[in-house]
């Protein structure tokens, strides 16, 4: 018999033993490793999808454009620049340039209004449905 290695220690089995039951007994999944790991795979490019491969494709273009100058004016609020534009429930006419085809507000970082004026916006839209000036949805127009 051998001497305990420290203080207060207890001769054991090596921790490692093929008789001890531990982690390593666990069932391994079957399969290579690209097969697990959702739609792009371990660490392999192959298991990618075609739509997942397109969709990075088009981010690479989009972030190519970018880098070329690619320069969108900067939109400006309607009823800002332009103080003789009223915002009006009654004028129907003004508030559809400001409603898609089917029927939903513009948003602002479409329609370029600024937020007053779209919170505005969006009332009197709102108000011009109540009384079918606008339409809803588009299977109403």
């Amino acid at each position: 018999m051998t001497a305990p290695e420290g203080p207060g220690s207890t001769r054991s089995e090596a921790p490692h033993s093929s008789s001890a039951s531990d982690s390593t007994d666990r069932p391994r999944p079957s399969g290579p490793p690209s097969d697990r790991g959702g739609d792009r795979g371990g660490s392999s490019r192959g298991a990618w999808t075609v739509k997942s491969r397109l969709r990075a494709a088009s981010r690479k273009k989009a972030r190519k454009g970018k880098k070329k100058g690619m320069f969108q004016r900067r939109k400006v609020c309607r009823f800002c620049a332009d103080k003789t534009a009223v915002l009006d429930y009654k004028e129907a006419k003004t508030l559809r340039l400001f409603c898609s085809e089917t029927g939903k507000i513009t948003p602002r970082r479409i329609s370029g209004t600024c937020s007053k004026h779209q919170r505005k916006l969006a009332t009197e839209i709102k108000r011009a449905r109540h009384i079918a000036l606008l339409p809803y949805a588009a299977g109403h127009m």
